[in-house]
């Protein structure tokens, strides 16, 4: 057992002593599999590293390979392993190198080139034997994790620096060229949103410098068809440069999507769409490009127009839309196509603001006032001739301030001088019509059409009372007029009111009136009747009154021939006629009843038989009977009684003596009779 025992031991510090050999010796070398092993000779047969950094020949120095996780022998006391992390690029990030080793860059590069491909940073020897150059490389290292000697390169990214640290006045190189990436957010790739709406303005760092007349590099490499010189927007640096891309602002921009750039070679800012609104185009003028002919034509005395892509105001405007335009090489100038209003009126603003510095115009009326006169102008440029008026005059606001208002003032000024007070308001609609003719040709002559003028009320200045005073006494005027109509329509509207009630008064008589109207239709119908009986009773009485008459005429002539012979019987018409008086009277005493008995009793001179007395109506029969028994009607001519003139005169005694009465109405019976007989 103590031999057994002391075989152990002895095994036991044989063991010891091979570990501490191999530790002291550092023979053998154990690199963690999320490690690397950066190997530095410390002593060869070659010497030292006599050009450059890194030992590519086994010098003594730096070795460019390292070692990968796992176990290593390396000869004794000869080498020294640093172990270092893997460099780890999170998704979404980028990483920067720098370069200890290599080639010298040339004067115009900031950057070192970039490699042929299948020579990455993890080959140190493959990059410095093609040519790799020292400092910051223009290749960034995209998401992985990479195995890279930090001895050669140094790893800058988001979450450190990884590099194998040499001296204090390096690391503190490095924390500056970190912080200028972080400063231009270099650490993760350019994400331009589409509804950010906005634009990516690359200045490249690295490459030929622009000329004197260039002020923004030209677009270059952006054809996918040529891969040997598409840079897919600054993404390949080496491939820009090789398409002949300058340093400086470039014209190409960025639009919607994720570019992962190299911002030590290429900035990026950025800036708002161009958005040109519905009602407007916008003028392009550009900074850049080279000279183009002139296309405005020979009238045109104001500028050149060029066509796009050429520098100088293009003649082709933007329509409305949003354009990932480039401002810093070139300058979109609004310009409305819907109608302009420009208000002569320091109260009031038009939409578009192109009439602040407008105020009312000062007028000189025939009468000596001098009131204000606030305008309205609109005007209208046509989309096509927007690049005309932009050449000539820069912009609207430059158009309106210095053509516009000095011209639009002196007319209107002419126009006062040759109206009063009273004519400029009353006549403000024909001075409009007067005005919108006669200016259409002065706004045309700038490229403008001239839509309508409006004229306001002219106003009195805050000092000056008397215009007011016109301005009320016209207000007064009105007033009355207004009040004249005002009664005239309700002087109307009164009647219309009576001829309403009585409407409805004769709508609550309809049935009255319809009764009325139909009873009246119907009398109507009567009368025709009745009228048309008559007619036919007329003509009926018409003729049978004819056939009377012809029975009475011919009656008549009968009787004629009858009492033509009775006169002659009677021995002239005289008698016939006393006949027929006599008869008469006697018929008129009988009707009559009245009273014959002589109420007095005349007294004649000749003494008559009774006495030479008589009653009145005996005198009166008397003279009669004397006046009309004269022969042949001849007054003095001697009376010739016969005995039946005596036989009348006493039967008409007797008929008398029959009666009693009145003799006046025996007196008045006998005018009767008389009359009859002068009318047979």
């Amino acid at each position: 057992m103590p031999q057994l025992q002391l075989a152990v031991t002895v095994l036991l510090l044989v063991a010891i002593i091979v570990v501490l050999y191999f530790l002291l010796t550092r023979v053998i070398r154990i690199v963690p599999n999320n490690r690397i092993g950066i190997v530095e000779k410390v002593f060869s047969g070659k010497g030292s590293v006599k050009d450059g950094f890194i030992a590519l020949n086994k010098e003594a120095g730096f070795q460019p390979n390292v070692l990968r996780g796992g176990v290593h022998f390396l000869m004794p006391f000869q080498y020294r392993v640093h172990l270092a992390p893997l460099v780890t690029i999170p998704q979404g990030q980028i990483g920067y190198v720098f370069a200890r080793d290599g080639m010298p860059m040339r004067p115009t590069q900031t950057l070192g080139a970039v490699i042929p491909e299948g020579k990455t940073f993890q080959d140190v020897e493959g990059f410095l034997k093609h040519g790799g150059q020292r400092g910051p490389q223009r290749e960034i290292l995209r998401e992985g994790t990479y195995a890279i000697n930090l001895a050669q390169f140094v790893v800058l990214t988001e979450a450190g620096n990884y590099y194998l640290p040499i001296s204090r006045e390096e690391e503190a190189t490095f924390k500056r060229m970190a912080a200028l990436i972080q400063e231009r957010e270099g650490f993760r790739p350019v994400v331009i949103k589409g509804a950010d709406d906005l634009v990516g303005i690359v200045t490249v760092h690295d490459g030929p410098s622009l000329s004197q007349d260039d002020i923004i590099a030209p677009t270059v490499g952006d054809d996918p068809k040529d891969p040997s010189t598409y840079h897919n927007n600054f993404q390949d640096p080496e491939k820009f440069l090789a398409a002949g891309g300058r340093r400086g602002r470039q014209l190409q921009v960025l639009v919607e999507g994720t570019y992962f750039i190299n911002r030590l070679f290429g900035t990026v800012e950025m800036i708002p769409k161009t958005v040109i609104d519905v009602g407007f185009v916008g003028v392009i003028v550009s900074y850049t490009g080279g000279r183009g002919g002139d296309i405005s034509g020979e009238d045109y005395k104001h500028g050149e127009m060029v066509e796009k892509g050429f520098k100088g105001v293009w003649s082709t405007p933007l329509m409305p839309g949003k354009y990932a335009f480039n401002t810093y090489a070139g300058k979109v100038i609004l310009v409305p196509t819907t109608n302009i209003i420009l208000k002569w009126n320091k109260d009031e603003v038009g939409a578009h603001r192109f009439d602040e510095n407008l105020s009312a115009v000062e007028l000189i009326t025939k009468d000596a006032f001098e009131p204000l006169l606030p305008l309205s102008v609109v005007i209208h440029i046509d989309y096509r001739k927007a690049p005309l008026v932009i050449q000539r005059f820069g912009d609207i606001k430059r158009l309106v301030d210095q053509t516009l208002d000095p011209m639009v003032a002196a007319y209107f000024k002419n126009i006062g001088q040759t109206r009063t007070l009273i004519q400029l308001i009353q006549e403000r609609s024909q001075i409009q019509d007067q005005s919108s003719r006669e200016m259409k040709d002065r706004f045309a002559h700038y490229n403008l059409e001239l839509e309508e003028v409006l004229i306001g009320t002219p106003a009195s200045s805050a000092s000056d009372q008397k215009i007011e005073q016109i301005l009320a006494q016209l207000r007064d005027r009105q007033i009355a007029v207004e009040q004249i109509e005002t009664y005239s329509r309700k002087e109307a509207a009164a009647a219309k009111e009576r001829e309403l009630r009585e409407a409805e008064a004769i709508a609550r008589q309809q049935q009255s009136l319809t009764e009325s109207q139909i009873s009246i239709t119907i009398q109507s119908n009567e009368g025709k009747a009745s009228y048309q009986r008559s007619l036919q009773e007329a003509a009926k009485i018409k003729a049978l009154a004819e056939a009377d008459a012809e029975r009475e005429a011919r009656i008549g002539i009968a009787r004629a021939l009858a009492v033509e012979e009775q006169v002659r019987a009677y021995g002239g018409p005289q008698f016939q006629v006393l006949q027929q008086a006599l008869d008469r009277f006697s018929a008129a005493v009988e009707k009559s009843g009245i009273d014959i008995v002589p109420k007095m009793v005349i007294t004649g001179g000749n003494g008559s038989g009774n006495g030479g007395s008589y009653s009145a109506f005996e005198a009166l029969m008397a003279m009669l009977l004397s006046e009309k028994l004269t022969v042949d009607g001849k007054a003095g001519a001697q009376s010739r009684p016969s005995t039946e003139v005596e036989r009348i005169r006493q039967s008409i005694l007797d008929q008398i003596a029959n009666k009693s009465g009145n003799g006046q109405n025996v007196v008045g019976a006998m005018d009767v009779a008389e009359s009859g007989d002068k009318q047979s």
